[in-house]
């Protein structure tokens, strides 16, 4: 489909459809507000005029109570903003449903024919075919669903949702009618903050009605179309899980949070399989069969529904009578109904008793703390603390891999004693779902090989053996200082006779996480991507040299600040000297519901990253591999870019800034997650403790998005002044790496909307700085818009702008109650309770506007 017919069918089918349903939307049955529903078009047009005329939220609000008598008094006012928020945020589920409703008429599901079309090619061309098969032997792609709190829709909402994109889809009028009704009625917020199971709870509902179904479907697609025996299946979708698993800076994720989490899962998997079985069971009435489907009958139910203490792995015994009812069908029954039992050994080869690999994560300074703790305790570890911690050389020198069995004391640091006794604890999770349901610990803020080596020996002094270490240690470097000393640190640790040992019995195979987020906000947008970059380039000619097979596990978020956006066209260019065989990242928060929430886009976002992997090595761009002049260019700009973000980063007002005009403390109010927006949250806020999410949603509330773009127009302007245009249009015209960050960096300027803020450029105290940031975002998107020779952005991707630009159109409301609510907290001397008040508004309005922005991809 052309991308005019696009833009066509794209208006039609979502524009139209929505305005059309958004008529019965406002009569959806709130409380007792008059009229809310009719006015709220007429509040929606007030707010655009007067941000279109650069009024101050004050102005735009009472100007607007001014014109209706109802609204007098305050109480009255405020209610009114409640309930316009209220139906605002289920304006949005409504987008998001048409929009999806339309995922096959769009014509982006065009491109998820791709997959398919090359290995019906490979039919036909033995070498290709061979060449393919080669390639996913070694290949491999993981999504590791993550609780970060940038959005999280209740279970029940996720469930209408999903009830509405197939009704919207039959045009069911009448039921769409009910649906938007029992969407007015069902709560969007969490009364308390939920607790790591409850986010893993949150998240199983996505495992459980999307991946369950879909990672075995795609499996068998595959399996079908090159002709691969179910007996040589190798896994080509691997999922992995962190709600439970992930305590680092979250205080609240525990040894006993760790373990009702995987017994969760454990038995959520099993309620899938015995919904399975029962269609099983349905059609096999045959003789023969009998035996090994009252042993299936009792192992699927007893798991899905009296689950015990301490299980075993039951993946051989369901596999065997499995395979046993197979044989009988094919023997004795002419294969009749055999296909219901191989979709069943097919999940059941994928999910094992285990569902999702439960990541364990902690903070390299904890795992210090542990390691010290164990030293000082007990003499028999040999080691002096004095010298272990004089010099990083020393320390790696002194780790002789002993094997103990120490306990901890119960008068230990309470982190200390989680560290040990997760690690414990890690064993008996692979005892129930082998050790594929808990087999990677992620060692953030790592920045020595002692880091790893140290956590290495904390295992052995807690009942592990060498030989049976079925353990992956992957160092987290997110920092720029991080990323630079990434290589030094890796090349020690393959120099390490021990650990050498451990890879080559881990299959010769090293995970090493690279992190966006922080990177971004410790170095700005263009450094940030750069310095990953650059890091993998090195990090895998280091792997290379001593013959390790190299996995990058990318922590990836939402937007393009955060390492988001147009994910799978990075994978697809890599270039050779990139280590590209398998592909991990992370998604979370409206990634999950926006690409992973329904079975249609699931399938079409993992089959595009499935064809990003195969295609980066088949048929790779020369333009995708960097000359050292491009690598020059780049770096050159990306310091450019540094020192401009620095010097934002460094004024006197950045965080006051952000701390007052922006929702960022109320953020810590929102029940979205369980863990704060900041680390060390008991004390005063410093921009290192702030959590990069934290960070990037604060400026994305303020509609500035300053970590996707600050700094960027510099760097260009610079190359210009410097005659490396055509260098860097070149880059733009043949680098996929290089274009992908420059249209990602676009769409985050696309979500921006500085006439929103027009009224601080007066300011007395922020007037100057908003002007200054101002003034980079207009450096930025004129150099862009010359750069990708457009007349707007987005210009080349109209249907992401078209959708970008409705869902902006949406809050713009939400986004000026909010405002309107700072600035009264701010300039208005309020009583406790009134505070309280205009807290609860700011929080609410937060939730909409977050959830509306979903476009990532």
């Amino acid at each position: 489909m052309k991308v005019s017919q696009k833009k066509s069918v794209f208006h039609n089918e979502v524009l139209t459809r929505f305005d059309l349903y958004k008529s019965l939307f406002l009569t959806l049955p709130f409380q007792s507000v008059k009229h809310t529903g009719t006015i709220l078009p007429f509040f929606s047009t007030h707010c655009e005029k007067g941000v279109e005329a650069k009024l101050t939220p004050e102005d735009i609000i009472q100007s607007f109570f001014g014109q209706y008598e109802q609204y007098v008094q305050e109480e009255d006012q405020i209610d009114f903003l409640f309930r316009i928020v209220q139906y605002i945020e289920r304006q949005v589920v409504l987008f998001d449903a048409v929009e999806d409703s339309a995922f096959q008429s769009v014509g982006k599901a065009d491109d998820s024919g791709v997959l398919q079309s090359l290995f019906r090619s490979a039919q036909d061309n033995t070498e290709l075919k061979k060449t393919i098969l080669e390639k996913l032997h070694n290949f491999s792609v993981r999504l590791v669903l993550t609780a970060h709190p940038t959005q999280f829709y209740p279970g029940p909402v996720l469930a209408i949702i999903t009830d509405l994109i197939d009704a919207l889809k039959r045009n069911d009028l009448h039921n769409i009618q009910l649906l938007l009704q029992q969407l007015g009625k069902t709560p969007f917020i969490n009364k308390e903050k939920p607790t790591p199971v409850d986010e893993a709870a949150s998240l199983a509902w996505f495992l459980e009605n999307v991946f369950y179904k879909v990672a075995s479907e795609i499996q068998s697609n595959i399996d079908s179309e090159l002709e691969v025996p179910i007996d040589d299946v190798k896994q080509l979708i691997e999922l992995g899980f962190w709600p439970g698993g992930d305590r680092d800076g979250n205080p609240n994720v525990n040894v006993e949070s760790t373990k009702k989490v995987a017994s969760m899962l454990r038995t959520i998997l099993f309620r899938c399989y015995y919904r399975d079985f029962r269609l099983v069971r349905r059609r096999i009435t045959f003789r023969g069969t009998q035996k090994y489907l009252d042993i299936l009958q009792d192992l699927f139910y007893d798991n899905s529904f009296n689950p015990i203490e301490n299980p075993t792995d039951d993946t051989a015994k369901i596999l065997e009578n499995l395979h046993n009812i197979k044989e009988v069908l094919n023997t004795m029954h002419e294969g009749l109904f055999v296909e219901l039992v191989e979709d069943l050994i097919r999940k059941v080869s994928t999910f094992g008793c285990y569902f999702t690999t439960l990541d364990i994560r902690q903070d390299s300074s904890v795992l210090r703390k542990a390691f010290n703790y164990l030293v000082e305790r007990y003499p028999e570890t040999g080691l002096d603390l004095k010298e272990v911690t004089v010099s990083e050389a020393e320390k790696e020198k002194q780790i002789a891999f002993t094997a103990l069995n120490l306990e901890v004391e119960k008068d230990a640091d309470a982190l200390v004693i989680d560290t040990l006794e997760v690690i414990k604890l890690i064993k008996d999770i692979q005892k129930s779902g082998s050790e594929r349901a808990a087999q990677r610990f992620i060692i953030s803020n790592c920045q020595q090989a002692s880091d790893i080596l140290g956590l290495m020996q904390l295992f052995l002094w807690s009942g592990w053996k060498k030989d049976d270490l079925t353990i992956d240690f992957v160092p987290l470097f997110e920092t720029v200082d991080d990323l630079s000393r990434a290589a030094d640190v890796m090349r020690s640790l393959y120099a390490n006779q021990t650990y050498a040992e451990h890879i080559k019995r881990r299959g010769n195979k090293q995970t090493i996480m690279l992190g966006f987020s922080d990177s971004t906000k410790d170095g700005g947008y263009l450094m940030a991507n750069w310095s990953i970059y650059r890091a993998k380039i090195e990090l895998t000619a280091i792997a290379r040299e001593y013959d390790v097979d190299l996995v990058f596990f990318d922590g990836r978020g939402g937007p393009p600040a955060r390492g988001g956006g147009k994910t799978q066209r990075f994978y697809a260019s890599m270039g050779k000297e990139i280590a590209n065989e398998h592909i991990q990242l992370t998604i979370q928060g409206q990634t999950i519901s926006s690409q992973y929430g329904s079975l249609e886009t699931a399938k079409y976002n993992i089959e595009q990253l499935l064809q990003a992997g195969i295609i980066s090595e088949l048929q790779q761009k020369d333009g995708d591999t960097l000359t050292n002049k491009q690598k020059e260019v780049i770096d050159q700009m990306a310091h450019q870019s540094h020192d401009k973000f620095m010097s934002l980063r460094k004024h006197p007002l950045f965080l006051k800034y952000l701390e007052t005009l922006s929702p960022l403390k109320q953020l810590a109010e929102v029940n979205i997650s369980s863990r704060p927006v900041k680390r060390n949250s008991g004390k005063e806020l410093r921009l290192e403790d702030l959590r990069a999410i934290s960070f990037v949603t604060s400026w994305s509330q303020l509609k500035q998005n300053i970590p996707g773009f600050y700094g960027v127009g510099t760097a260009l302007q610079w190359a210009e002044e410097n005659n490396l245009w055509s260098n860097v249009k070149n880059l733009y015209e043949n680098s996929g790496m290089f274009k992908t960050m420059m249209d990602n960096c676009m769409m985050s300027m696309t979500k921006s909307n500085f006439d929103i803020t027009a009224y601080m450029q007066y300011d007395e105290t922020f007037g100057d700085f908003w002007s200054m940031l101002r003034g980079e975002f207009e450096l930025t998107k004129r150099y862009l818009l010359k750069l990708s020779n457009s007349s707007v952005l987005m210009e080349n991707y109209p249907i992401e702008r078209a959708s970008v630009l409705a869902r902006e159109k949406i809050v713009l409301p939400l986004l000026t109650i909010q405002h309107y609510a700072i600035r009264t907290m701010l300039n208005k001397k309020l009583s406790p309770e009134q505070e309280a008040v205009y807290r609860k508004l700011i929080a609410r309005t937060i939730y909409g506007v977050v959830n509306a922005g979903r476009n990532v991809a």
